[in-house]
């Protein structure tokens, strides 16, 4: 059982220990402004905390001005949230938060201030500074002498994502600022000072503006995060977009031809469309070497080879050496002389025998 316990009691801090480079945030997820260590302001409804523009989370704030709003007695108008942060000299800090400049934002070819680390002294211009003048954003370091080292649109109606790394020091050579803005970087690291001696520096977060602007202007902020670590702010990049996998292409499959059976030669003549051949109807008549057939050459017969009356005759053979005669008288005649050649001897073999 005690064993549980120390699990328990360890997986308790995991959360804390994920975060432990989150030194402090100012996001009004409570709601209300009790995050942050005062305020500047000439009446609660200048710095509201409202749901129905964020940035992320559930909450944001939305700081208004008015000409004539001066809660200190000072120079210029202002309605402004402050932390005490009190960051020592050469410590290195990163800040998040988010700003976006509504549709009907002013204006003015004068300054407008909507976040600021101002020293712990009562009056100048602050060593880093994030303001609006005309139609552009602006972050200066190093006082109202000092470069301006970043601008952008104003671009209104957008939230601006700003992520900004601070090397605390009055000694040019070594403090530092880093700015990303909307997830791209946007001032590589730069040398500057960003204390006034030994001062300390807080935190200011609102609307402050001269006094010479007459329009109401207002201003939203959300998700202000103080860390010691760059990952505990800057928001994770983007998931890429996995490209579809293309369909896969069926291999092409040859289908071998099947042979096929040779048919035999055709002979001319013999395919389905040849003609039927006719057999050749006997020749009659005198022709060189032929016999002449009983009726031939008669007058009045018609066509030659044909007989009185239409009736077909039979063919003649050749009859050379027999005078004329018909073909089957010849060959009687030479059978009979055959059997008379074959008699002879056989009648003088009967006389000796007698």
């Amino acid at each position: 059982m005690p064993h549980l316990l120390r699990l328990v009691a360890m997986l308790s801090l995991l959360p804390a220990l994920a975060s432990a480079g989150t030194v402090w945030k100012g996001d009004f997820e409570t709601g209300n402004i009790s995050q942050w260590t005062r305020s500047q302001s000439v009446a609660n409804s200048r710095l509201q905390v409202v749901s129905d523009v964020v940035r992320e989370g559930r909450y944001a704030l939305k700081a208004t001005v008015r000409q004539g709003d001066d809660p200190i007695g000072a120079s210029g108008n202002r309605n402004e949230l402050l932390y005490i942060s009190q960051e020592k000299a050469g410590s290195t800090w990163f800040y998040k938060w988010s700003t976006q400049f509504p549709k009907n934002y002013p204006s003015a070819d004068s300054w407008q201030v909507f976040a600021q680390w101002h020293q712990e002294g009562c009056c100048g211009s602050p060593p880093l500074e994030f303001f609006v003048r005309g139609e552009e954003m602006n972050m200066r370091v190093g006082g109202a002498s000092g470069p301006v080292v970043w601008q952008a649109p104003l671009d209104r109606g957008q939230w601006h994502d700003f992520v900004l790394e601070v090397k605390w020091s009055s000694n040019k050579k070594v403090g530092y600022v880093q700015l990303w803005h909307n997830g791209e970087l946007a001032v590589p690291k730069t040398y500057a000072a960003t204390q006034y001696g030994s001062e300390f520096n807080y935190l200011k977060l609102g609307l402050y503006r001269d006094d010479s602007i007459r329009p109401e202007a207002y201003v939203y902020h959300d998700g202000f995060t103080m860390a010691s670590k760059l990952e505990d702010v800057m928001p994770p990049a983007p998931a890429p977009t996995p490209e579809p996998t293309p369909e896969p292409t069926p291999p092409v499959v040859s289908v071998p031809e099947l042979p096929t059976t040779p048919s035999e030669p055709e002979v001319p003549g013999t395919g389905p469309e040849a003609p039927v051949a006719e057999t050749p109807a006997p020749v009659l008549g005198n022709q060189p070497g032929l016999g002449v057939m009983p009726g031939d050459d008669l007058p009045g017969t018609g066509a030659p080879g044909d007989a009185p009356g239409g009736a077909p005759q039979g063919c003649g053979a050749s009859a050379t050496g027999t005078g004329g005669v018909p073909l089957i008288a010849a060959g009687l005649l030479a059978v009979a002389a055959l059997v008379g050649r074959r008699r002879k001897p056989a009648e003088a073999r009967a006389r000796a025998r007698r």
